[in-house]
């Protein structure tokens, strides 16, 4: 158990690193960001999110449950479900980052920056989940599984940066100052060591819920990208490039190869 929260907390604490370093490009852009390189960056995050949920997540959970001598496909397709039932909650209490959220009256910014970072932050508790089981799982007995949960922390990390630039400059671009831009982008990464912790201690209390820990975090990460990310990432105007597009196949080729070859 020890070693399994230690190794959570070094997992996410690498990916909250990561997401305050995305939000620290407010200091390095003007007034805005082009609207290409935004579609790109969530795209490419995306791209992470699907993969990460497919092979570290999914699979591992479908074999957790067939060696536990479950049909495979039952805590896979209930985690799964429980997952997105519980962001559709959030949803209905929390704002979604877009334009006209962000573009609000100025009087109001900071009611709005408050919820849009915990709104984010819901949104990154998944995330949080499925680097905290996976080390549980890796600490149980099977070290084999340490490269997959190293590899799911790189890519969630990775996802990170241009999700911390995704907050931080919009929050900027409504008249927010540099500095508070990028605590607010940094603070919405801080629920994820809190939620990778929790989870292993979940885990280490009821082995049994492995499966449907790894299958909720996974349909989580799932909606995230089928209701906010990729419907983001490609509006088009203008007959603009499809960079959205470009940078989900990027985002999912990098995170499959960093599963496969670790795992």
């Amino acid at each position: 158990m020890t070693h399994a929260l230690f190794w959570a907390a070094g997992g996410t604490g690498f990916t909250f690193l990561m997401t305050a370093l995305g939000s620290a490009t407010v200091f390095l852009f003007r007034e805005r960001v082009s609207r290409r390189l935004h579609r790109l960056l969530l795209g490419f995050a995306a791209g992470v999110m699907i993969a990460a949920s497919m092979w570290s997540l999914l699979i591992p959970a479908i074999q957790a449950a067939e060696e536990a001598g479950l049909p495979g496909w039952f805590p896979a397709a209930g985690g799964s479900a429980l997952g997105v039932l519980f962001l559709v909650s959030m949803d209905a209490l929390l704002p979604h980052l877009t334009p006209a959220f962000l573009q609000g009256p100025r009087e109001e910014s900071g009611r709005r920056s408050a919820l849009l970072v915990l709104a984010i932050a819901m949104h990154n508790i998944p995330e949080g989940m499925a680097v905290g089981i996976s080390f549980a799982l890796a600490a149980q007995g099977d070290p084999t599984l340490l490269p997959a949960a190293l590899a799911l922390a790189l890519g969630i990390g990775i996802q990170n940066f241009p999700e911390g630039a995704a907050i931080s400059l919009p929050l900027r671009q409504t008249g927010i100052s540099r500095g508070r831009s990028f605590l607010l982008g940094a603070a919405s990464g801080a629920v994820e060591p809190v939620a990778a912790l929790l989870t292993v201690l979940a885990a280490g209390a009821v082995e049994p819920l492995m499966p449907w820990l790894l299958s909720f975090a996974a349909g989580a990460m799932l909606y995230v990208v089928v209701e906010e990310l990729i419907p983001e990432a490609n509006l088009r105007h203008d007959h603009e490039t499809h960079g959205g597009t470009f940078g989900v196949m990027a985002g999912f080729l990098i995170m499959m190869i960093l599963d496969v070859a670790l795992g």
